[in-house]
Parts: C-alpha cells; sequence; structure tokens
C-alpha cells in the first residue's frame, strides 16, 4: 500500500487524538494540585507516623480514602463548572448566613492550625541543609506572598505544578529503604503481617483517622470549587474534568504509598517511634542512607510550601465567597483587597507562631488531621445536597453510586470520629 496513502488515512487519527490531548490540558490543574496539596507537611509527618508505628498494614486503607477523595472532589468541581458558582458561595446561599459563618470560623482556625503546621516543618526541616531556620521560615514565607499577590492564576497554577513534580523525591527514598514490596503492595488488599494486639487496634483507628484526615480535608473540598471557578472552565468540558480529579486522587496517593513503605520498611521494622515528619528524615538515614533522608527532607521543605500557598489561598476564596467580595488572582490587588490581605495576614501569624513557639508543633499533625476528617462529615452534608439539587444541577445530579458511597462514608466517619475522640480521652 501507498505510504503516502497510509499517513493521509491516520491524519483525523492523530489531529482527533491532539485536539483531545489540548483540550485536558486546558482544564488541567485545579484538581491535580488541590490533591496534591493534600500532602503537605503536616500530611508527610503524618503518613511517616503511620508507616512508623503501624508498618505495611495501614496502607489497606488507601484505596478507599483515594476513591472517596476522587467521588467528593469530583462533586466539588462539577458543581462548580455547572453552576458557576463556588461551594461557599451556594452553603451561603442555600443554608443561610449562620452556617456561611459557622463554617468559615471553623475553616480559618483550622487552616491557621495547618499553616503553622507547614512552617513548623520547614523551620526544623532546613537545619538537615544547614540553613538558619527563623531565615527559612521568613523566606518561604515572602515567597509564598510575592507567588500569588505578583502573579495571576496561569502563573500560579504552573508553579503549584511544578512543585508536584518535587515529590519524586519520596519514590527514591522508598526505593533506597529497600522495602518488602509483597507485603507492601498485599497490604493494600488485606491488612496482614503483624500482632493484631488490642493496643495496635486503638493505634490504627486513632491514626487510621489522621490519614484520612490528611489526605481528604474540608479546605480541599472548598479549594477544588474555588481555584476551578477562577479558572472559568467551561460547562462543555466537564466530562475532561471529572477525569483530571480522579487522575489527581490516585496520585496524592500514590505518592503516599511510598511515604508510608519508607518509613514501614527503615522505622516500623527496627521499632522506632516518631512523633514528626522531620525524625523521619533524619532517622531513615542509617538505614536507607543520607541521600535517602534527605531526599526526605526535601519532600518537605516542598510540601510545606505548596500547603502554605495553597491552604492560605482556600480561606481567602472562602471569605470572598461566603461574605460576596471580589477574589481571584486574575485581579489586581486594588479590586480583590480584601482577598490578598486575608492571604497575607494568614502567613504572618503562622510566621509568629512558628517562629516564637518553643513546643514542637509537629507534635500535634495527627490530632490537627483527626479534627479535619471529624469536620468533614458536615462539609460532606452540604457538598451531597448541593449535587444531589436537580434544581440546581440539571441533568448533572450525583447518580446512586456517588450519593450513597459519599453517605455511607460519612457515616463511616462519624462512628470512627467518635470511638476515637473516646480512645483518646478514656
Amino acid at each position: 500500500m501507498n505510504p503516502d496513502l497510509i499517513i493521509k488515512n491516520q491524519r483525523p487519527f492523530f489531529s482527533s487524538f491532539w485536539r483531545k490531548v489540548l483540550l485536558f490540558l486546558s482544564v488541567f490543574g485545579p484538581a491535580t494540585i488541590t490533591a496534591m496539596a493534600d500532602n503537605d507537611a503536616g500530611g508527610v509527618a503524618t503518613y511517616s507516623i503511620a508507616g512508623a508505628k503501624l508498618g505495611y498494614p495501614i496502607l489497606f486503607l488507601l484505596p478507599v480514602i483515594t476513591l472517596l477523595l476522587a467521588v467528593t472532589q469530583e462533586m466539588g468541581m462539577r458543581l462548580t463548572i455547572i453552576t458557576r458558582r463556588g461551594l461557599a458561595d451556594l452553603i451561603r446561599e442555600k443554608f443561610g448566613v449562620k452556617s456561611a459563618l459557622f463554617m468559615f470560623g471553623a475553616l480559618l482556625v483550622a487552616n491557621i492550625g495547618t499553616l503553622v503546621t507547614e512552617l513548623s516543618a520547614v523551620k526544623t526541616t532546613s537545619a538537615m541543609f544547614n540553613i538558619s531556620p527563623i531565615p527559612a521560615v521568613i523566606a518561604i514565607v515572602l515567597v509564598s506572598f510575592v507567588v500569588i499577590t505578583r502573579g495571576n492564576y496561569k502563573f500560579t497554577q504552573n508553579i503549584m505544578l511544578v512543585a508536584c513534580l518535587f515529590f519524586l523525591a519520596y519514590i527514591f527514598s522508598a526505593f533506597m529503604a529497600k522495602p518488602d514490596w509483597s507485603m507492601a503492595t498485599t497490604n493494600l488488599i488485606w491488612p496482614h503481617g503483624v500482632d493484631f494486639t488490642q493496643s495496635y487496634l486503638r493505634d490504627f483507628l486513632i491514626i487510621g483517622m489522621g490519614v484520612l484526615g490528611t489526605t481528604i480535608t474540608p479546605w480541599g473540598q472548598f479549594f477544588i470549587s474555588s481555584f476551578a471557578s477562577d479558572k472559568k472552565i467551561e460547562k462543555g468540558k466537564v466530562g475532561l474534568s471529572q477525569l483530571e480529579t480522579y487522575w489527581g486522587a490516585f496520585l496524592t496517593d500514590f505518592f503516599s504509598f511510598f511515604m508510608i513503605v519508607a518509613t514501614a520498611a527503615t522505622l516500623y521494622v527496627n521499632r522506632i517511634t516518631l512523633v514528626s515528619g522531620e525524625q523521619a528524615a533524619l532517622a531513615i538515614q542509617p538505614f536507607a542512607g543520607k541521600m535517602a533522608g534527605m531526599l526526605f527532607a526535601f519532600g518537605i521543605l516542598n510540601a510545606g510550601f505548596m500547603g502554605l500557598v495553597v491552604v492560605s489561598l482556600s480561606t481567602a476564596y472562602a471569605f470572598a465567597e461566603f461574605f460576596g467580595v471580589s477574589g481571584s488572582l486574575d485581579d489586581t490587588f486594588k479590586k480583590s483587597k480584601t482577598f490578598y490581605i486575608l492571604y497575607g495576614i494568614q502567613l504572618l501569624v503562622a510566621m509568629f507562631i512558628a517562629v516564637f513557639s518553643n513546643v514542637s508543633l509537629f507534635q500535634i499533625a495527627v490530632v490537627t488531621q483527626i479534627i479535619n476528617a471529624i469536620a468533614l462529615p458536615l462539609v460532606f452534608y452540604y457538598l451531597i445536597k448541593l449535587t444531589s439539587d436537580r434544581n440546581l444541577m440539571g441533568s448533572y445530579v450525583n447518580n446512586g453510586f456517588q450519593k450513597w458511597f459519599s453517605i455511607i462514608c460519612s457515616v463511616f466517619i462519624v462512628i470512627a470520629s467518635i470511638f476515637t475522640v473516646a480512645s483518646i480521652f478514656f
């Protein structure tokens, strides 16, 4: 057959393929950035503690958590694209000002705590690179402020996507730890390989809630909605955005898997306990080598920067939507003054607490994530109600699986939260 004829016949296929690629890239960003930012410095600390304390069996939770993250964030993405409004804006309209005030107050307090954790990670981990802690904290706060106030939406999205690439450091650390890959992968299907004592099961419940709380966060549900709204994705591209949401959910727990494996293979098997993520970076060095520890530490610094930007933005976006003021990364400082000022104030408050506090704030990382997990059902309630409203969503309402899977998981989260709080206090 004539080669020219073959190429001519294949052109429609290739042109269609590249057109789909370009369309996908036009919506790519919000879901991936939101999901990856869930692996912030506090998240790294929680995963590290989980691997060191529980070993491989904690990996059993990752598939279900990944699916729940994908389903709920897809709801938030779809809600925004179809209604052209953010989750916070719709909560205020549909559920009243009191609900909006309560949700924003809870979000603000929780996010400040998360930001302090991010900066504590920078403060403690920078020493591994022979960098003075306080200048390192001030520098990363300034960079985070400049990225948002001097750039625009596209610039911020690109910076965050580049930051996502540095999570590859955890894969290298895990391979250097030389884990039992068979044990790690099979624990994704069923938990085994340890003695399931009463004490172990208690720790599994508490730390498991922390893993859930650091992966699926209240701020993440608000951020993906607001960030997608700021990107102004067209209704006709909702299918591509859904695809990206599932990809982002898979990617975040793909890296979480390697964080847990790195610490389980080095620290759990040698019965070395942790209370922080920076300890993990130091502790794995004798077993996996100095390079593995340095890569782990670098990953924490990168996660801290990403968390600072995204978590601060989630509060500023939520405030703008809850109270009806202008807030967009493409707006000038003058037009969205309140939005940018709130963003900066959060960074300053967190910086002062992190710099002048004598407490190792990494110690409260797991507790912070548990609080997030306890708050999740209320956020899910609003999200499920809104995305199941046919008057609001039309033909894009939740299907049966999306609705009931989210409801059932919310019920389990409430029950697990009650048992977790009881086990902590009693």
